[in-house]
């Protein structure tokens, strides 16, 4: 079966506003673990993590030359603040695996591809 990531991007500014208490914090973790349970029990998640919030290198180049330099830079406007992988048999039904995803109505954006194999 068909896998396709889910690229979980963010604003840079956006995250938890200073005046949000540790039980609020706590309940949309708890969303996300909830869908991510859905998910695994129904048989369509493989994987699933949260990555450091600006915390990354940023490569560039070829060969020797290649650039290493820390990343996300402040100018960025947009991160990914984490990733799914799914099996599902097409991208319309990823599309509506992920439609009641929590990312979405904390204003992010989910980006799906496909994974080719290898």
């Amino acid at each position: 079966m068909p896998r396709y990531i889910l690229l979980l991007h963010e604003e840079v500014s956006a995250g938890p506003p200073p005046e949000m208490s540790p039980e609020a914090i706590q309940a949309i973790i708890e969303k996300y673990t909830r869908w991510s349970e859905k998910m695994a029990k129904a048989g369509k998640l493989v994987a699933g993590e949260k990555l450091r919030d600006a915390e990354g290198r940023v490569m560039r180049g070829a060969g020797p030359k290649v650039a290493v330099k820390d990343g996300p830079y402040a100018e960025t406007k947009e991160v990914i603040g984490g990733f799914y992988i799914l099996e599902a048999a097409s991208y319309d039904e990823v599309v509506q695996l992920s439609r009641d995803h929590p990312h979405l109505e904390f204003a992010g954006t989910i980006e799906v591809r496909e994974i080719e194999p290898v």
